[in-house]
């Protein structure tokens, strides 16, 4: 299977090093690209726009794929599947610690991408608006009580999908965990 990693704030596709490695092993092919700006400064959806700009550019159209989302990623991916996704859907969403309820600490930073991700903002509902279309594939969430980035950390979790408690003691170790590279392994075994 192809795998379409989307990172998160201020990250890169490096993000996903570890878990890249672990999926090409079992012989999936991943795409890592870095979506700029960073920070999200233009908002979320110039984000998605961008990906959906990557895919086309890069996957062949025929060829099927699963969709990862860390953090911030979570929600560009989201909007992509959702609202930018051409006539080529993905088979599976696995979304690993996503605001989806927004978090809390969005307040700290400027950005038209933080402010995206504020609890109660304009683009969540809009997302929420047109999830319908989003539950046409597997999604599969994973979530931490321990985040200190996603506050509340059941911001994470989405009515309706598939989802996996991780103990982890940081945000960032979600990338990290052997609970979850493993339950997305298995998972697309069956796509």
């Amino acid at each position: 299977m192809n795998v379409l990693l989307v990172h998160g704030f201020w990250d890169t596709g490096k993000t996903f090093r570890r878990l890249e490695c672990r999926l090409a092993a079992a012989g999936h092919t991943c795409w890592a690209p870095t979506l700029y700006p960073r920070d999200g400064r233009l908002g979320i959806t110039d984000l998605a726009r961008k990906l959906s700009e990557y895919v086309a550019k890069n996957l062949p159209v025929n060829l099927p794929f699963a969709v990862v989302g860390f953090s911030m990623g979570c929600l560009v991916a989201r909007c992509y599947l959702q609202q930018l996704q051409p006539d080529r859907p993905a088979r599976a969403f696995f979304a690993i610690s996503g605001p989806f309820r927004g978090t809390l600490t969005a307040w700290l930073y400027p950005s038209q991408g933080a402010r995206d991700m504020r609890p109660g903002s304009e683009f969540l509902r809009q997302l929420d608006a047109t999830a319908d279309t989003l539950w046409e594939i597997p999604v599969y969430t994973y979530y931490t009580p321990l985040d200190l980035m996603i506050i509340p950390a059941a911001s994470s979790r989405l009515p309706l999908a598939t989802e996996l408690m991780v103990w982890s003691p940081l945000h960032r170790w979600m990338l990290a965990s052997e609970k979850i590279s493993s339950d997305i392994l298995d998972r697309l075994k069956g796509l």
